[in-house]
């Protein structure tokens, strides 16, 4: 008995042991991750005071070569840390931490060999449109203003760390493509103006709220246009003078990132990991033209339903050039999309079961970068709950943004694309930050592509046009996969792959080329939504299939969207648990 006792003493020992390793493993773990997160925010303070982290409200990125080499090394240490961690020690919610962290930390690292701060130049963001940093951040009394205006004061540092990296690039091989830099460089000119009043950094002081005393608002504007005037102007006209004399002539003819130094095996690498598959450029590329012949088949058949008579081309064109399909005004579109977004919302109960708390609210793209960005975007929220999502609508030049086009756009960017999947993952506060912000772009953006679909559901697309409309964006996406692949991998140049859209997609011209030269500007990133899309379809298939008249669109949803954005083999196992668990029910 005695025997028997000590035994059961000693395993109850152990398993307290046992217990307590756990906890610490746990303990220790979670702490580094915070670590972390405090670490990634020290390195991207614009983006900490978007996130409402107090402390960083004067500085920007440190991108001289010193911080870089420094962020570098940091990463470095991050993987040999994680490989000291007990998996076996670790909750399974930790488990699957662990996994996600050490995936990002090695990728970020094998991305980093390639020097792609060496192109430090992008006509959809960068110095030249620092301003648009503002849409970001909280402006609601004198001091959110004056912390912008002591940031402006150290803007000369950051345009001058962008001129040695430009400096860098250019001896060790990494030259622009010319034909975006002949928008960065359109792009610079609006800053480098005399004229402080029309300056886009004044813009925000402008209209400032009427919390603040009349004397006090004509202090911050007599203190900005001082700053803009002294700092701002001046080291935009030599950042232009710099571009012009230098930058700009050395910039090179073709456009894709073949043609820099190990380009093609970058592209290897970025395909990988914005698809987070082990797809080649060369199987995406044929899963593309698979794609367009697919959707192109259902196109017809929209036409034909129409009775139009023509070719797929003439289509085309009728719905480029008929007026009927196009607002006459920057306002008439913009309230356009605000009709659309309020159709959507009552909806959304039929497909899902958690809705998010944070709103959202439509915004105008600046009219700064506005002629050389897309359609639309969306900004998600702050965690703290004080800013909510945007919904950004380009409404340059409106006679080439379809009215057709509007509620597929909506319910990709808004909800229940975006905006719906973005605010869930970021209300979950038991979550590690960097799985609330994850930036898996094929579960992202495929699943805004997914929500698309869903418009049928919603009670959208009920005109033939609009759900051609739904085709022309599925079609585009499909497009990506073919002339992204073209251009980085296989060397077609930028007219090719402009043609090839035109060809296939009932998108204005305007359109198509920022499209392309986004693609240009963002090697990989268009291959995610299609590719991520195709998981979604194909998953809520399997389940529906497997349970039969048991399968809940909206228990699928909920079950999709639990765990925040996701690699899609992370995916794959979350509704195949969540399969069986309901077989077993059956």
């Amino acid at each position: 008995m005695k025997n028997s006792k000590y035994c059961l003493s000693l395993i109850l020992s152990f398993i307290a042991l046992s217990a307590l390793a756990e906890a610490d493993e746990n303990r220790e773990f979670l702490a580094f991750l915070e670590d972390e997160w405090q670490f990634e925010l020290s390195q991207s303070p614009v983006y900490a005071t978007a996130m409402g982290v107090k402390g960083y409200e004067t500085l920007w990125r440190d991108n001289s070569l010193e911080a870089i080499g420094a962020r570098r090394s940091h990463n470095k240490e991050t993987v040999n840390t994680l490989k000291g961690f007990k998996k076996e020690d670790l909750s399974e919610t930790n488990q699957l931490n662990l996994r996600l962290f050490t995936d990002l930390a090695k990728k970020e690292l094998e991305i980093d060999q390639f020097n792609r701060h060496l192109l430090p130049f992008s006509h959809r963001g960068g110095i030249q449109l620092a301003h648009e940093d503002a849409e970001t951040l909280p402006f609601k009394n004198p001091q959110d203003y004056r912390f912008w205006i002591e940031r402006l004061k150290n803007l000369d540092q950051r345009v001058n760390q962008t001129i040695v990296l430009a400096k860098q690039g250019i001896k060790k091989g990494y030259k622009a493509p010319k034909v975006l830099m002949n928008r960065v460089d359109r792009q610079i000119d609006l800053q480098s103006r005399d004229n402080v009043n029309k300056n886009p950094f004044f813009k925000i002081f402008i209209n400032l709220p009427d919390s603040i005393p009349d004397e006090e608002k004509t202090a911050i504007r007599a203190e900005a246009k001082k700053v803009i005037e002294e700092v701002v102007i001046p080291s935009y006209q030599l950042l232009g003078k710099y571009f012009k004399d230098e930058y700009l002539p050395q910039s090179r003819g073709t456009v894709g990132l073949y043609d820099i130094p190990d380009g093609r095996k970058l592209y290897e690498v970025l395909a990988k990991s914005f698809t987070t598959t082990n797809l080649s450029p060369k199987e995406i590329h044929q899963i593309g033209l698979d794609e367009v012949q697919r959707i192109r088949g259902e196109m017809e058949v929209v036409i034909k339903e129409l009775e139009f008579e023509g070719s797929f081309k003439d289509f085309l064109t009728f719905l480029r050039e008929d007026e009927r399909f196009y607002y006459k005004t920057s306002e008439e579109l913009f309230e356009g999309y605000l009709a659309v977004s309020k159709r959507i919302d009552p909806e959304l109960v039929k497909l899902f079961g958690n809705l998010p708390r944070t709103p959202y609210g439509l915004r105008a793209i600046p009219e700064e970068s506005a002629p050389d960005t897309t359609t639309a975007y969306y900004m998600s929220p702050s965690p703290d709950g004080l800013r909510a999502g945007y919904y950004y609508v380009n409404l340059y030049k409106p006679e080439t943004r379809p009215k057709f086009e509007m509620e597929v756009l909506s319910v990709h960017e808004a909800v229940p694309g975006h905006h719906l999947q973005i605010s869930l993952a970021m209300e979950m506060g038991e979550m590690p930050m960097f799985r609330r912000v994850s930036p898996y772009t094929a579960f992202v953006e495929g699943w805004g592509l997914y929500s698309e679909s869903l418009g049928y559901d919603l009670g959208l697309y009920k005109d033939p046009y609009s759900k051609f409309g739904q085709l022309t964006y599925d079609m585009w996406r499909a497009v990506r996969l073919v002339v992204d692949t073209g251009m980085h991998y296989y060397e077609w140049d930028r007219q090719k792959a402009i043609d090839f859209f035109l060809d296939n997609a009932g998108k204005s011209e305007l359109d198509i080329i920022n499209e392309i030269d986004r693609y240009i500007v963002m090697p990989g990133q268009a291959l995610a939504y299609k590719i991520g899309q195709m998981k979604f379809l194909s998953l809520k298939q399997k389940a529906r299939t497997e349970l039969g008249e048991e399968f809940n669109i909206r228990d699928f949803h909920d079950t999709v969207l639990s765990q925040g954005a996701l690699p899609l083999n992370e995916l794959d196992s979350i509704i195949e648990s969540y399969i069986q668990e309901n077989k077993k029910q059956l």
